[in-house]
């Protein structure tokens, strides 16, 4: 809409909550010396870019935040994700269900199908 963005949290505990955003006015800082004040209505949302991690092969980015709500599903996208920041102080990774039995800390599961990888002869 024109005046409001409709959105779904993702994560927290309000997840799944919808939303709305509504545009509000912002207005100069009293102290700007302009001989008017100025008034514009925007929407207070920040500026991001999402990539998948198959669309982010090849790619370098200098800050990245990788969110794994699931265990990673194909053979090397883990590494993929991984790979496109350009240090590891600026590489942020979310994971929402890192417990694996037996173990203690967060961890991931690279899930890899061998029987996908194996020839099949009809």
């Amino acid at each position: 809409m024109n005046h409001v963005i409709e959105a779904e949290i993702m994560t927290g505990h309000c997840k799944g909550t919808r939303v709305f955003i509504p545009r509000i006015p912002l207005k100069t800082a009293e102290d700007a010396k302009l001989p008017f004040e100025m008034i514009r209505k925007q929407f207070p949302v920040k500026l991001c870019f999402a990539l998948t991690i198959n669309k982010s092969q090849g790619q370098t980015i200098p800050h990245v935040g990788i969110y794994l709500p699931k265990h990673v599903f194909s053979h090397g996208q883990l590494y993929v994700a991984l790979s496109r920041g350009t240090s590891q102080r600026m590489t942020k990774i979310l994971v929402t269900n890192g417990s694996i039995q037996g173990k203690d800390g967060v961890f991931t599961k690279n899930v890899v199908y061998k029987e996908v990888l194996l020839p099949h002869f009809t």
